[in-house]
């Protein structure tokens, strides 16, 4: 149990160090000298309040009119060191430095963190998120963005229920998001509560084979980029290049020439300066330009703004296995215009994924075979980051539990708090499915589509943290059943929120002929469950991104023009401190190579745990996918990170295993294999330092809109 709050006398007031002042909190002086035994280790905080008490009486015998912060921590060392906690004073003083460290360089931002956020979660919300007066100054704090989503959000429960405790509501969503439990996607984040107000992340668009078609699409993506989303397209109806264009009595260019139209326009919008045009493009594998498209990005700076991934079928996959022919087939008029050998396709896509990391696979009859509408019409394309596989016109958004915050110890032992985490899958159905009706959407088509199928998409993040709190090794197989266990426990108990929802507000639009329907059950959305990248999210929530594994365990970041910080796996830190083998120089080596371990004075349990993307197996990143996407109704987006020296014959393996395991699409990186990727083991570089905040998996080099 928490030690109790020293009483205070005559200190009723603090002086912050922007010069604020405040109600003077005792209980805050508790929680600091706890942290500092917690850190060492020295005691086991019992005796809190009552140094927090003799602090009180220090201050209020030696300090004439308001303390000031620096005046509190002075005494706090002193009183540690009177009383013999020399470890621990040491600690407390070490974290006054760090600390000190983080408000230089988030005053360098402008930016007031009221919720003492980590230095990069203030550098992506002050370029991405924070409100701006005209003349681009920031007028909102970190609690102040999640108090105005958190409001614009609950409000809508009034158009059930007029009578809805709306406020209660609020508070109910804003402590979920200011606690760092649970994120909505980017766009709900910047524009809820504005009169931008589009809050959708994924959207598909269709492209027909015409000219109309092709650039209506076009134009309906500016808009979707201009307001913060990210699309994706199936380019697979566009007839091959080459091909006859009777109206002209000209030649077809071909797909990829409109790719790059579109490539070329995201790059001139930059999504009003927010966040960078994230795109996914895809072909059918039997398309007759599919072996133009394969190697499409290996030349550099084309299609940079897309993702690009080859629709597979089974019959391709099947024809892989036996080592048959395929056809092609010209998609204006469905007659076949070649047949290729199907091992000379596959090889051409893994020694194209092994060079640059694209293009991704796409399973589409999988997909279609989870299809929840199939009366609608069949899925032809994802969103950028594959894990929403999308109908025309349609879009979706998305939010992420933090797993790492529904840890809770008992007996000294880590165990995920069940009852914390079905709370918050919850409330998070609930936000969710409000946001929807929140939405300014920014096509009729895509409002239709939309609001008829209800799709929402909750995932996680936090999940390697959250492996590590609890000493499971992230390529084990307890790992792959407690990823099991937690996906399991979420969908069922979001599926049940739905189902809730839907008693009080009815089921989706287009629930007759469901797959809902056949199975007679009742729910508000046709989806609801999904894992995506969390790029920026998992920044903000301080925590490692979707279900990645954890890229280093210490390394540094570039920040503030060439400002190095050294940043350290939270729960290792930790860990060192309490074994006792803790020092900045050992962080300092570690960050060199990003592992420990080649380390001798670590502990062998402890580098059983804290293993690195790139020591994973690549059959364990799969298998992790498999383990999830088992439990979640749309995708899940992950990559296979793989080490620089890995072999085109363990990247043919990782596609051929997560077919057989039924994933719904499959993505590798092999670190090193573009000229600029996001984060780097040893010395930092700029190219580190500035894409570090956006990212989908943490080394890949792949577009990431979230």
């Amino acid at each position: 149990m928490r030690s109790e709050k020293p009483r205070s006398g005559r200190v009723s007031k603090i002086r912050k160090r922007d010069g604020r002042i405040v109600d003077f909190d005792p209980g805050k002086i508790v929680r600091a000298i706890e942290k500092a035994f917690n850190a060492t280790g020295e005691e086991d905080g019992k005796n809190a309040s009552k140094l927090a008490e003799e602090v009180v009486t220090l201050v209020e015998a030696r300090i004439k009119g308001i303390p000031k912060v620096e005046d509190v921590q002075d005494l706090v060392e002193e009183v540690l060191i009177k009383h013999g906690y020399a470890k621990t004073a040491k600690a407390f003083i070490l974290y006054r430095q760090k600390r000190a460290e983080l408000r230089e360089a988030k005053e360098f931002f402008g930016v007031i963190d009221d919720l003492k956020l980590g230095i990069n979660a203030i550098k992506v919300l002050e370029r991405r998120y924070l409100l701006r007066d005209e003349n681009f100054n920031i007028i909102e704090t970190p609690s102040g963005m999640f108090r105005r989503v958190a409001r614009a959000i609950a409000a809508v429960d009034r158009k059930y229920r007029p009578e809805s405790d709306v406020g209660a509501l609020e508070e109910e969503f804003y402590s979920v998001m200011a606690d760092l439990e649970f994120l909505p996607n980017s766009p709900t984040l910047m524009n809820a509560g504005t009169p931008v107000g589009q809050l959708s992340a994924c959207f598909v668009l269709p492209i027909e084979d015409s000219v109309e078609s092709i650039f209506n699409a076009l134009k309906y993506m500016a808009l979707i980029h201009q307001s913060g989303g990210g699309t994706g397209f199936s380019f697979s109806r566009i007839r091959p290049k080459g091909d006859v264009v009777k109206s002209t009595m000209g030649v077809a260019s071909g797909p990829l020439s409109f790719m790059r139209a579109f490539d070329m326009a995201t790059e001139i919008i930059k999504q009003g300066g927010k966040r960078r045009g994230a795109n996914m493009g895809i072909l059918r594998v039997d398309h007759p330009d599919i072996l133009e498209f394969i190697p499409a990005k290996g030349e550099e700076g084309l299609l940079t703004n897309f993702n690009v991934s080859v629709a597979v079928t089974d019959a391709f996959m099947e024809a892989v296995k036996k080592d048959d022919e395929y056809p092609l087939v010209n998609p204006r008029n469905g007659e076949v215009v070649k047949r290729l050998r199907a091992r000379d396709v596959f090889d051409l896509i893994v020694v194209s994924a092994w060079r640059t990391g694209d293009p991704g696979l796409i399973f589409i009859d999988e997909i279609n075979r989870h299809n929840p509408t199939p009366h609608l019409g069949e899925i032809e394309s994802t969103n950028p980051c594959a894990e929403q596989p999308l109908l025309p016109y349609e879009s979706c958004n998305l939010g992420s539990i933090n797993l790492a915050k529904m840890i809770k110890r008992e007996g000294g032992e880590a165990q995920i708090d069940y009852e914390k985490l079905g709370r918050t899958v919850k409330t998070a159905v609930h936000f969710l499915d409000n946001v929807i009706d929140a939405n300014k959407f920014p096509l009729r088509q895509i409002e239709e589509v939309t609001k008829g199928n209800r799709k929402i998409g909750l995932g996680v993040m936090g999940f390697a943290y959250a492996l590590l709190e609890l000493g499971i090794p992230y390529d084990s197989r307890r790992a792959l059943k407690k990823a099991e266990e937690i996906m399991g426990f979420i969908s069922k108990t979001a599926r049940e929120a739905s189902a809730e929802l839907a008693g009080e507000r009815g089921v989706f639009p287009n629930y007759e002929g469901s797959v809902w329907d056949h199975q007679g059950i009742e729910v508000r959305n046709a989806s609801v469950t999904t894992i995506a990248p969390t790029g920026t999210l998992s920044i903000i929530a301080g925590t490692s991104s979707g279900i990645e594994p954890i890229f280093a365990v210490s390394f540094y970041r570039s920040v503030m023009g060439g400002t190095r910080l050294l940043e350290v796996n939270p729960v290792f830190e930790r860990i060192a401190r309490e074994r006792g083998f803790y020092s900045r120089g050992l962080l300092r080596r570690i960050a060199r190579v990003g592992s420990i371990q080649g380390i001798r004075e670590i502990p062998e349990d402890v580098k059983r745990v804290f293993v690195t993307a790139l020591e994973i197996p690549p059959e364990m990143h799969v298998k992790m996918q498999a383990a999830f996407q088992r439990h979640v109704d749309s995708a899940v987006s992950k990559t296979v990170n793989l080490p620089n020296d890995a072999s085109l014959r363990d990247v043919k393996k990782i596609f051929l295993l997560a077919y057989k395991l039924k994933c719904k699409g499959i993505t590798i990186y092999r670190y090193g294999s573009k000229p600029r990727q996001v984060l780097y083991i040893g010395p930092v570089s700029e190219a580190a330092g500035e894409g570090a905040e956006g990212t989908c998996p943490p080394a890949s080099g792949e577009v990431c809109p979230l």
